[in-house]
């Protein structure tokens, strides 16, 4: 009889998606995970064929929570396109997701698979911004310029380490989206 399982795949799963976020994807290593999560490589090697069955799972994991959750809460909670365009942008770059996305990001530049993995993933989230922004507009063109903004709005606002004098970033960030979702000015 096998011995009985104590660290999970999702355990695994779990301690390598916060050691990429942390550390990058060289550091994502068997004996380290193990270590953090004090048990043996055996119990690994239980649960996983090699590391790069393991990284299939993190990115599978990765994938679902900023896709198919996301989506699946913003169509659940309801609204009109705008809000719907929002509450997506501030739960697929959360705190929890945030780090995450950046790690694949930066580790995409270096892997063609990854590569390849994180250009299906923005493509999916293109899809659905297109999707939600063209109950807005019916100009092809001005669907993709604003979904392409405001993609580029939720990734930069993270990347972009300028300041803006007399006014907090994220009160340029609502007006930025504000213009580019075709909103009026509050009065």
């Amino acid at each position: 009889m096998p011995p009985p399982v104590r660290t999970t795949r999702d355990t695994w799963i779990e301690a390598g998606l916060a050691l990429l976020a942390a550390d990058g994807p060289d550091a994502v290593r068997v004996e380290v995970l193990a270590q953090r999560l004090g048990v043996t490589r055996g119990g690994f090697y239980r649960q996983f064929g090699g590391r790069r069955e393991l990284i299939d799972a993190m990115l599978d994991t990765w994938e679902r929570r900023s896709i198919d959750e996301v989506q699946a809460r913003v169509e659940s909670e309801g609204g009109d396109a705008r809000s719907k365009v929002r509450r997506a942008g501030m739960l697929t770059f959360s705190a929890e997701l945030l780090p995450l996305d950046l790690a694949v990001r930066d580790w995409a530049r270096r892997d063609g698979e990854v590569a390849a993995r994180l250009r299906r993933v923005d493509n999916r989230r293109m899809d659905y911004l297109r999707e939600l922004i063209a109950t807005i507009s019916d100009d092809a063109g001005d669907v993709e310029a604003r979904a392409m903004l405001a993609f580029s709005l939720v990734i930069g606002n993270h990347l972009i380490a300028a300041e803006h004098p007399g006014r907090p970033r994220d009160r340029v960030v609502r007006d930025a989206a504000r213009l580019l979702l075709g909103e009026m000015t509050p009065m």
